[in-house]
């Protein structure tokens, strides 16, 4: 799993030497992720919500006309769920939380309105499952390393570089091998970012 994470980081720092261009714009991002699970593979759990989590990282926007710019990044993206237990008691929250390396079409509507897509490769980092007693009696080993996944947003930049963004993601890839029955469970991801690109 380190290898491909430091794979993907040095194929996002060649992008960036070989396209080395006066519009090359590096930025920074942070915000709060809503994450969910879609799917029935955690059927045996009546009730869960979101959690509620943070994203914070890098992007790089690569200008190839005046109205698209491919724009890849590299975040760390706290998702999982909620379940809910009872009424007047602690819930658990599954905590997976991922690097993720999205790369995104950006296509600009108007002056600073933009639509994003693309997809986004997640490398799990830590996989923790916390209950009222500590801990889950839950194989947390049994979660993928690598989740596969597609985004897609909205967002508005600024002139001074400063900019909003509103993005979700599906993931393609079954969170976890373990016994959760017949039916599969991905990733399920909003986020509301702040950013800022440096012109």
């Amino acid at each position: 799993m380190k290898k491909l994470f430091l794979a993907a980081i040095l194929v996002i720092s060649g992008s960036s030497a070989m396209m080395a261009q006066s519009d090359l714009a590096f930025g920074i991002k942070g915000g709060v992720n809503f994450s969910n699970l879609t799917g029935d593979g955690f059927g045996e759990f009546d009730d869960d919500s979101a959690r509620t989590s943070f994203n914070l990282g890098a992007v790089l926007e690569i200008p190839v006309s005046e109205k698209f710019a491919i724009q890849p990044e590299v975040f760390y993206s706290g998702q999982g769920f909620d379940l809910i237990q009872r009424e007047d008691a602690e819930d658990t929250e599954f905590q997976l939380d991922y690097i993720n390396v999205p790369v995104l079409a950006k296509i600009y509507l108007v002056q600073g309105l933009y639509l994003e897509a693309g997809p986004q490769v997640g490398f799990l980092v830590e996989s923790k499952v916390d209950g009222p007693n500590g801990e889950l009696n839950f194989d947390e080993d049994g979660f993928n390393d690598i989740d596969f996944a597609g985004a897609v947003g909205v967002g508005y930049k600024f002139n001074g570089g400063l900019y909003l963004n509103a993005r979700y993601t599906q993931g393609f890839t079954d969170i976890y091998d373990g016994e959760t029955g017949d039916n599969s469970t991905k990733n399920g991801v909003f986020a509301a970012s702040l950013g800022f690109i440096f012109n």
